[in-house]
């Protein structure tokens, strides 16, 4: 990425793009990749290092021309930290996958009234956990989120938006993961909750 005055370019398979027609293929990666997902439901297909991978390339690859559905192979910084080395990410990646099935398989009942209680505390351990990770080079925050619908679409219930593109939201956002980084997972599961919320309304309204 580069910038020139208040604008950033960067190099994508159609030529070097300015920002915002950058951001528009960033959308377009997503309903692909979330497609996907939508289509892989069915299957109940479980999380592994290898379908985040096809999940990331599918999404990506018009924007990362050599690093999309790969794991990082260098270190990087995000939000003022350094990430795991690469080298753990396949392992922290294998791990995570497990621990996220495992959570599933002993979420209680729909019946159960801590059930909505446990998938948000679920959701926010995933979310957290896959950002610090921080398995590729870009697009971590865009592939957790849609992760987190994944799921939500194996638990039948709708998937939810968390909006980042305005200042004060990704603010609010980087900060309750900044929290869970010191164990404190408040912030972001009231963010999750509150998605969930507006998601579930939206649905008994159409």
């Amino acid at each position: 990425m580069v910038k020139i005055g208040a604008t950033s370019y960067k190099q994508t398979r159609f030529g070097i793009l300015a920002r915002n027609k950058v951001l528009e293929l960033e959308v377009l990666g997503t309903r692909k990749g979330l497609l996907l997902l939508n289509q892989t439901v069915k299957s109940n297909a479980k999380l592994t290092p290898d379908f985040i991978k096809q999940v990331h390339k599918l999404s990506f690859s018009d924007i990362l021309l050599d690093d999309a559905g790969k794991f990082r192979n260098i270190q990087v910084t995000y939000s003022g930290k350094e990430a795991p080395h690469f080298s753990k990410i396949s392992e922290m990646t294998k791990i995570l996958s497990e621990d996220t099935e495992f959570a599933l398989s002993k979420l209680p009942k729909l019946t159960d009234n801590l059930f909505m209680e446990r998938v948000v505390e679920l959701l926010s351990h995933f979310q957290h956990r896959f950002v610090f990770i921080h398995p590729f080079v870009d697009y971590n925050g865009r592939s957790a989120r849609m992760f987190t619908s994944y799921i939500l679409m194996r638990l039948n219930l709708p998937i939810i938006e968390i909006n980042t593109e305005k200042s004060k939201d990704r603010k609010d956002y980087i900060n309750a993961l900044q929290k869970a980084d010191e164990g404190d997972y408040q912030d972001l599961e009231n963010i999750i909750s509150k998605a969930l919320n507006e998601s579930m309304i939206n649905v008994i309204r159409k």
